[in-house]
């Protein structure tokens, strides 16, 4: 399986607020999307994510996403290694995705991007 990367995870109160300090952290423009109410902007490393409390209780519980080159191929090997995928694979605006929690009993998001 090839990692491509990692994304930090971070709640936001106001995500109009939070993304112009990450922008110019990140030197990049903010990719914004909806998802179950809550509003997400991904730029550079980071990813915010702003909404009703209920929702984001449970995305805080995923430590990382971590960027894949295929994720069917993650979903084998994670399940090989003892891991249990929690939800997913499914389509999301940017790829596909897998909610999946290692022996260890941390979570994490797997994504692929679309090409």
């Amino acid at each position: 399986m090839d990692i491509l990367g990692a994304t930090l995870r971070i709640c936001v109160d106001d995500l109009e607020t939070a993304v112009p300090f990450y922008e110019r952290l990140a030197g990049g423009t903010a990719l914004r999307f909806e998802r179950a109410g809550v509003q997400v902007a991904a730029v550079g490393c980071f990813l915010l994510m702003s909404g009703p409390e209920a929702e984001l209780e449970v995305l805080r519980k995923v430590s990382a996403t971590i960027a894949v080159k295929d994720v069917d191929e993650a979903n084998r090997v994670l399940t090989e290694l003892g891991a249990r995928v929690i939800a997913g694979p499914v389509a999301t605006p940017a790829g596909r995705n897998l909610i999946a929690m290692h022996p260890d009993g941390v979570v994490y998001e797997y994504v692929d991007r679309n090409s």
